[in-house]
């Protein structure tokens, strides 16, 4: 399958329901730290739901670590700053999937280390800033699943 990586989340909400969907959808989830809660917080087991013990869920103290775990994949940025919609990249099995921290995106550093032509967005109306992270990351995985022909769905 295909990999989502979420830089510095800070809502646990948000993580756990991305822990759902990933165990749903057959990705493996990374988590670049630092976090902004407990990993052990009750909000993110109450949104995981039962489904931490079925996802493939990995930490990272930095990016600098994670990208280097990553390294034989394609890491497609998931950014407000792309000019490219998330379904006009061709998806690769194996690709990683990277959004930003829900309250500043990702760091100029992050963005300077990909090319630009793997950097997506969701459209949106304009004058709007952004999506919720877990809404996001639904919306960008099922296309990328969807661009697999559904692989292991049933």
């Amino acid at each position: 399958m295909f990999n989502i990586a979420l830089f510095e989340p800070r809502i646990a909400p948000n993580t756990g329901n991305i822990i759902r969907l990933a165990a749903n959808n057959g990705c493996r989830l990374h988590l670049i730290e630092p976090l902004g809660f407990d990993f052990e917080e009750k909000a993110l087991r109450r949104a995981g739901l039962d489904y931490h013990d079925l996802t493939n869920v990995t930490r990272y103290s930095n990016y600098e670590e994670f990208a280097e775990a990553m390294q034989d994949s394609r890491i497609i940025a998931c950014t407000t700053k792309a000019k490219q919609f998330h379904h006009q990249i061709q998806y690769q099995q194996n690709d990683v999937l990277l959004f930003g921290s829900e309250t500043s995106g990702l760091p100029d550093y992050v963005h300077a280390s990909i090319n630009d032509v793997l950097k997506i967005r969701i459209p949106m109306q304009e004058n709007n800033r952004s999506l919720n992270l877990s809404n996001s990351v639904a919306i960008i995985s099922y296309e990328a699943w969807r661009q697999l022909g559904f692989s292991g769905g049933s």
